[in-house]
């Protein structure tokens, strides 16, 4: 089991996530139902319309925008102590495995103490590093949710200011039907430009690397839903 809490970095890796596949689709709404209490309206018969198609990486796009980085910081330096304090009792699980290999004149019962404690010390080890995992995940998840939640209507402005007809979301390329896009449609950093001018964000200062790569929260925070184009 991987004991270390595993921080994310939103200018990292792309995140691997299969929560928020779906495609957005901006359609055009139906009339709204009148106030009295008459027949329902018929259904308004689909247009023919040209097709003006964008794509979007929007869970990627709300971790690269300034606050969304700024979140992932500081869900990153609120778990620092934890990960500090597992990395040493993994690293004291580690010499205490490297003593028993080495202990070649060990008595009998020196050996069954040492083995009863690395047991003992590397089931707490392993339980606290899957709670402080969890807990870290969890959290990383709600700052993702209060970006995403301003962020959307940014998304949706701007394809409908710009005359989009249907907007793909291709943030999991691994389940995504898209097998090849133009970048020219890709609007992901443009509206990552518009969300940090708005929001005021400044870009926080970049972290030290780590020492391995770290992963991505597998998502599951629903988008935001969508707003019918007009």
């Amino acid at each position: 089991m991987n004991r270390n809490i595993t921080f994310f970095s939103a200018l990292g890796a792309a995140v691997a996530t299969a929560a928020l596949a779906t495609p957005i689709v901006l359609a055009q709404a139906a009339a709204p139902a009148a106030s009295a209490p008459a027949a329902a309206a018929a259904p308004v018969a689909p247009q023919a319309i040209d097709a003006k198609i964008a794509i979007i990486s929007f869970e990627q796009a709300v971790f690269a925008t300034n606050e969304g980085q700024k979140a992932a910081q500081d869900v990153a330096t609120k778990f620092q102590p934890q990960k500090t304090k597992i990395d040493a009792a993994a690293t004291e699980v580690d010499s205490l495995k490297k003593q028993l290999q080495a202990g070649t004149t060990l008595s009998d019962e020196a050996r069954a103490s040492l083995i009863k404690s690395i047991d003992t010390k590397e089931k707490a080890l392993n339980r606290d590093a899957e709670d402080a995992n969890t807990a870290y995940q969890q959290e990383l998840q709600e700052s993702f949710g209060r970006v995403a939640q301003k962020f959307n209507p940014i998304v949706q402005a701007y394809v409908q200011q710009n005359g989009f007809t249907i907007l793909l979301d291709v943030s999991n390329q691994q389940s995504s039907p898209v097998m090849w896009i133009d970048p020219r449609i890709d609007i992901t950093r443009a509206v990552i430009d518009i969300y940090n001018t708005k929001s005021g964000v400044a870009a926080p200062p970049p972290t030290a690397p780590s020492a391995g790569r770290p992963t991505a929260p597998r998502s599951t925070t629903p988008r935001p839903a969508t707003t019918p184009k007009k």
